[in-house]
């Protein structure tokens, strides 16, 4: 009898388990993720978590995704990162954090003036790394091949050169690419959640869905990240972690000394697809070093924040 008890008591068990999963699965459908959640189910991630994570009040409903073919970012955007202000700025962060950098350099080859740079374009040093729920912001880029989202954008693109067979064939080669971009990401947050022992929901970051000092994505810092204080953690919000990450990053996708300009684009390509951004984070890196010129007085107004990106990588 005692037997018996036990295994009813371990069947209703399971029952409650799968009808809690089930509510969550049928919550994160009739809020438009069902897609996502067949995907991570489908890549390892148990269903029952990813559909609690879309389930979850802190995740807004999918309302859709709507993308550019071809997006590229202004220079004016980055016209006031150049100034003399962001350079002092820029100086000010790698000489607060000398042994940061320096550790840094020591460890990949990459100059101290070029990870500061970064640091200094990315966060204001750390100062603004964002607020936006990643996994959300993540997710909503995951979902551009989204059959319905995919439909909708391909509609939308046909109303403005009605007929056009490559207009769809356009569309489609985007979504696929933010789907392969971005799906990834969103998978390494669960890997991240697991390895942290975190809330898969509670990080914060950019509007894009990266975080920290140096604004990673979540499988940058899965494959970079470098516990440089050895305090048995990844941390990109401490400055030590932050520097070593961001210069493992260059080192490992081909920054070396001796390199040529053109080989340097190509390296800082890699962490952000964007002319502008790589003008900016070489000017800066070139200036770091120099000696600061004399002023009498100090800098006035704000230091211009860099715009949070729609998407880190174009």
């Amino acid at each position: 009898m005692r037997h018996g008890a036990i295994m009813l008591l371990i069947l209703l068990s399971a029952a409650v388990a799968h009808a809690e999963t089930s509510a969550d699965e049928a919550v994160a459908r009739r809020h438009g993720w069902g897609y996502l959640v067949d995907k991570l189910a489908a890549d390892g991630v148990p269903r029952a978590e990813a559909a609690a994570a879309f389930a979850d009040p802190r995740v807004p409903a999918f309302d859709g995704l709507s993308f550019a073919l071809d997006p590229r970012e202004s220079r004016t955007r980055y016209r006031m990162l150049q100034s003399a202000v962001t350079v002092r700025a820029a100086r000010a962060c790698r000489d607060r954090h000398a042994d940061a950098f320096a550790a840094a350099e020591a460890r990949e080859g990459v100059p101290a003036s070029v990870v500061a740079a970064i640091v200094q374009v990315e966060s204001s040093c750390g100062r603004t790394t964002g607020s936006s729920p990643v996994f959300h912001r993540l997710a909503r880029l995951a979902m551009a091949n989204e059959p319905a989202n995919l439909a909708s954008n391909i509609e939308r693109y046909l109303e403005d050169v009605p007929g056009d067979p490559a207009i769809a064939d356009r569309v489609r080669r985007r979504a696929a690419y933010l789907e392969d971009t971005f799906y990834p990401e969103v998978r390494g947050l669960f890997t991240m959640a697991e390895r942290l022992k975190i809330d898969v929901l509670a990080m914060q970051g950019s509007g894009a869905g990266a975080f920290g000092y140096p604004q990673f994505l979540p499988t940058s810092y899965l494959r970079y990240g470098v516990d440089a204080d050895g305090d048995g953690r990844v941390s990109l919000y401490d400055m030590a972690d932050a520097a070593a990450s961001c210069a493992r990053f260059l080192a490992e996708n081909g920054w070396r000394p001796g390199i040529t300009t053109a080989e340097q684009r190509r390296v800082l390509w890699r962490y952000n697809r964007s002319e502008p951004y790589i003008d900016t984070i070489l000017a800066l890196h070139r200036q770091i070093d120099q000696p600061a010129k004399p002023t009498n007085r100090a800098p006035q107004g704000k230091i211009a924040k860099r715009s949070q990106q729609v998407a880190r990588t174009r």
